[in-house]
C-alpha cells in the first residue's frame, strides 16, 4: 500500500494525494477518501420533469439551484438566504453550490473573444 500524503497545503503542506484516494490531513492523523468526484453525491437536489420543466430544485421546494447561486453572487450570507427562504437550511445552501460547481464541470460554455 502508498503512503498517504495530505491533500490541504495550506494546513500542512506534506505532499498531494496518491493513487486512486486521497488522504487529508487531521489532528488525529491522515484520513482516506476516495477521490473528489466519486464523492459527489446529491442528497439535496431534485431534478424531476413533472416540477419546474426539470429545472434542479432544492429538496423538491420549488426553489431553483439558480436562485440560492444567484443569492449568494449578490453577496448574501447563508444566514441571509435561510431567512428570505425559510424552507433553506445551511445544508441546502452548501449542497446546491456544490451542485452549480459540478455543473459547470461537466459543460463547455460559449466564451467571448477578448479584445
Amino acid at each position: 500500500m502508498g503512503r498517504l500524503t495530505c491533500t490541504d497545503s495550506e494546513a500542512a503542506p506534506c505532499g498531494s494525494n496518491v493513487g486512486t484516494y486521497s488522504a487529508q490531513c487531521t489532528m488525529l492523523g491522515p484520513v482516506r477518501r476516495p477521490p473528489y468526484h466519486r464523492r459527489m453525491t446529491f442528497e439535496r437536489i431534485t431534478v424531476d420533469p413533472a416540477l419546474m420543466g426539470g429545472v434542479p430544485t432544492v429538496r423538491g421546494l420549488r426553489i431553483p439551484v439558480a436562485t440560492v447561486v444567484s443569492m449568494v453572487a449578490d453577496g448574501m450570507s447563508t444566514e441571509e438566504i435561510c431567512q428570505d427562504l425559510p424552507d433553506l437550511t445551511p445544508d441546502d445552501v452548501a449542497e446546491a453550490l456544490r451542485y452549480a460547481a459540478e455543473a459547470m464541470r461537466e459543460r463547455t460554455l460559449p466564451l467571448l473573444p477578448s479584445a
